[in-house]
């Protein structure tokens, strides 16, 4: 036998390094799977829930169709580095540990876009000739979570009022007549209101995806990138300012602009107004068209470190979906309004909570009163967590099958918004929501309660429906309404109903 020619058994050695490597591989995306399994199902219920209202799902509908056309262009151009994936998925279990902690269903979400970026990466449709932004993919998956009932809870009133005064210029330009107050805007002695629905928070969502989605495909420097964003915030402010102008100048001229379909035609073309300029001359270098620097040798991780990395993930995943929650949101005592015995000689009739809002209220704190006054219903929300606790009434009305309007917003009396409420059967019903704090602030936005509690308007905030069957006397209607609202101490504030 000639041991010159002998081979060293590289078949097996090779065989026994990919067992290795798949194995781990396969640790990583088990543990990856726990960690997402309860935030998919959390997504999906909420592209599903009335209560939402989120067409999340397009944005990943869309997400797939450009991850489709990159791995269809072609092979990698070159391998890539491992490290980064395996950190992003280690960060994602850390963030997914703090939302399990904090009971923060969406902070528990924000996880899924560090799984996206790492898969766009384990893919490598970054190296293939249709190339992809991971960064910018991952980003443009935050969309398919309910961003904007987030952003309006959060920041619906400062937009509110960069709306409000922006309009105002602009109204200022053309007509004398034009006084601003706050969110009010008088033109030739009309009001309009710039109230929660028209703060533009839908439309900057739809201009800042178009733009995300832009950077996904054309992949710009850092720099670039940045500042298209700042840019596409300035232009869907003037976008949605020139919308309510257009809607302003439309009512005092007594136009029925507030109907269909032309409040949504005006809404439209100011959004197209808005990305304009984005899809006629946005055009940054690539990444790709960038020559002459070499890209840095991929970093392999060693198979007894990538084995142990994926075995500690494996293990921490279990132990992370296995934790009870602490949320730090919890309500403390709070100082609830007593509900009145009788309105307008109607005795209440107190309504008890339903088993899914009594575990609700046990598990977050905060308190909920229920009530019947003859036709009128009375429920009042009462928290010192606000985030939490308390949402305009439509977010509860849809989850409950109703299809619901809103109205509008009156000043007169108690700043109120008004929705119609349509039930299942056909029954239709008229809500008025009012947000009293402790201190006796009044407003008809729950983003300006919020907004108010961040700012350090503590104390207790409450929540105040009155609820009347539709076809109800509107006499009838604003002698119940007055009387509940004189039976809770609330002030009311003088005023032009909108």
């Amino acid at each position: 036998m000639d041991r010159g020619n002998a081979h060293p058994p590289v078949t097996y050695g090779g065989m026994k390094h990919l067992t290795a490597d798949t194995l781990a591989w396969c640790a990583f995306v088990i543990a990856s799977v726990i960690l997402a399994a309860q935030p998919v199902q959390w997504l999906v219920q909420s592209w599903l829930s009335p209560a939402y209202g989120s067409y999340g799902y397009i944005y990943v509908l869309l997400i797939l169709g450009l991850a489709g056309m990159s791995l269809l262009s072609g092979r990698p151009k070159e391998a890539g580095s491992q490290a980064p994936a395996i950190f992003l998925l280690l960060l994602a279990a850390l963030i997914r540990f703090l939302g399990q902690v904090l009971a923060i269903n969406i902070f528990s979400a924000l996880a899924l876009a560090l799984d996206v970026f790492a898969l766009v990466g384990l893919l490598q449709l970054n190296r293939r000739p249709f190339s992809l932004s991971p960064f910018w993919v991952a980003a443009l998956f935050l969309f398919s979570l309910p961003t904007e009932i987030v952003l309006q809870r959060t920041l619906g009133f400062p937009l509110q009022m960069v709306s409000a005064e922006v309009s105002c210029t602009m109204l200022g330009a053309v007509f004398s007549n034009v006084i601003c107050d706050g969110v009010r805007i008088t033109l030739d002695q009309k009001d309009i209101l710039v109230d929660l629905p028209c703060s533009g928070a839908s439309g900057l969502l739809l201009s800042l995806a178009f733009v995300v989605t832009q950077n996904a495909v054309m992949r710009p420097r850092w720099p670039i990138g940045g500042l298209s964003l700042l840019a596409v915030i300035g232009c869907a402010t003037l976008g949605n300012s020139l919308r309510i102008s257009l809607l302003a100048i439309g009512l005092a001229n007594d136009l029925d602009v507030m109907a269909e379909p032309w409040h949504s035609l005006i809404g439209i073309v100011t959004l197209g107004l808005t990305v304009a300029p984005f899809a006629l001359f946005y055009r940054p270098l690539s990444r790709n068209a960038r020559k002459g620097r070499p890209r840095p040798k991929p970093f392999i991780l060693p198979n007894p470190i990538k084995a142990l990395a994926g075995v500690a993930c494996l293990i921490g995943s279990f132990a992370i979906v296995s934790l009870k929650a602490n949320p730090l949101d919890v309500s403390g005592r709070v100082q609830t309004p007593n509900l009145p015995t009788q309105i307008q000689g109607f005795l209440g009739q107190k309504v008890p909570l339903t088993a899914m809002e009594a575990r609700y209220f046990e598990a977050y704190g905060g308190q909920a009163q229920k009530a019947q006054f003859g036709p009128l219903g009375l429920n009042v929300v009462s928290t010192r967590a606000p985030l939490r606790h308390l949402h305009a009434p439509e977010v509860c009305l849809r989850g409950l099958g109703y299809r619901v309007r809103f109205l509008g917003t009156r000043y007169g009396g108690v700043p109120s918004a008004y929705y119609q409420a349509s039930g299942p059967d056909g029954d239709k019903w008229l809500v008025a929501v009012s947000y009293v704090s402790q201190g006796g602030q009044v407003t008809p936005s729950v983003g300006e309660a919020i907004w108010r509690w961040l700012n350090g308007s503590g104390g207790t905030w409450s929540s105040v429906q009155r609820i009347t069957p539709w076809t109800l006397d509107t006499a009838l209607r604003a002698q119940l309404d007055a009387a509940a609202i004189a039976a809770l101490d609330i002030h009311t504030t003088e005023g032009t109903d909108i």
